[in-house]
């Protein structure tokens, strides 16, 4: 009886806690859950992306993610992925947007850098040189086979999360982890519950992003409950958790400006892994 209480104690706590340590962030970050309403809501540049113009003769691809509008920002993350050839002056921006009807999938539906609503986003990919130009071809190619165009569920998806497990499944070399709190990022259909994790670079079994769990070398070992995820992190120690999305060290993949080859700087980037 005391085992069953303990287990029933610690299933509440941990996300218990891991809400509270949510909302303490948002509060910190001058993020109020109560924000003005959403057509005033601040979207300018957050001043993170490459001006395009000063790197035009470089080919960058990066993934942002911010947490979604209003209160449901203490939940979970909205994801979208910006690119440039080399020659080119502008980003390219893709986002899954909900309440667009017909097509899902949008284009420069927002600045690339954009805050998301009024919500500063964070850097999770920032890939620059060469080998980008082909990276960039595969990504065109995800998005183009992204199955659920015109299909959208916030919870548990399919959603803006879904669509960018998509690409990082397609296009392992990003090295894209999408954050604990990402819900539907391990949305699969029931027909297909298994196969590669969101990262490209591990296995996964997911009924409908309720439950299910993923193992891999990006994200370590991660288990779904009901959309909500518990994990940890052994390439860059952390745990993942629902709501927060990551207690530990930065998770962000960044390769050479110059060379396109790994790198790691401080404690914001982790080393690249190479890829066939």
């Amino acid at each position: 009886m005391k085992r069953v209480f303990r287990v029933a104690f610690w299933s509440l706590a941990v996300p218990c806690v891991s809400l509270g340590l949510s909302f303490a962030s948002a509060s910190l970050s001058g993020e109020a859950v109560a924000n003005r309403p959403w057509h005033a809501a601040a979207r300018h540049s957050a001043g993170i992306a490459p001006d395009p113009e000063r790197m035009a003769g470089t080919a960058i691809v990066q993934v942002y993610a911010a947490p979604t509008y209003g209160w449901r920002g203490l939940f979970a993350q909205h994801p979208w992925i910006i690119f440039k050839r080399a020659g080119q002056t502008a980003f390219t921006r893709y986002d899954v947007i909900g309440w667009r009807a017909g097509n899902h999938i949008q284009r420069n539906y927002a600045l690339p850098d954009g805050l998301w609503y009024g919500k500063r986003p964070t850097l999770l990919v920032d890939h620059r040189g060469d080998v980008v130009e082909a990276m960039i071809d595969r990504v065109e190619a995800a998005i183009k086979s992204y199955p659920f165009a015109n299909v959208y569920r916030a919870y548990p998806g399919p959603n803006s999360n879904t669509f960018l497990a998509h690409i990082g499944r397609e296009v392992p070399e990003l090295g894209l982890d999408l954050p604990a709190n990402a819900i539907g990022k391990d949305y699969r259909p029931i027909g297909d519950p298994a196969g590669r994790s969101p990262t490209g670079r591990g296995v996964q079994f997911s009924i409908l992003g309720l439950l299910g769990a993923s193992v891999g070398l990006e994200e370590g070992v991660e288990i779904n409950v009901l959309g909500l995820n518990f994990g940890l992190d052994l390439n860059r120690p952390a745990l993942r958790l629902p709501f927060i999305g990551r207690i530990g060290m930065n998770d962000a993949t960044i390769s050479n400006p110059d060379q396109g080859t790994p790198e790691v700087s401080g404690s914001n980037a982790r080393k690249l892994q190479s890829f066939p």
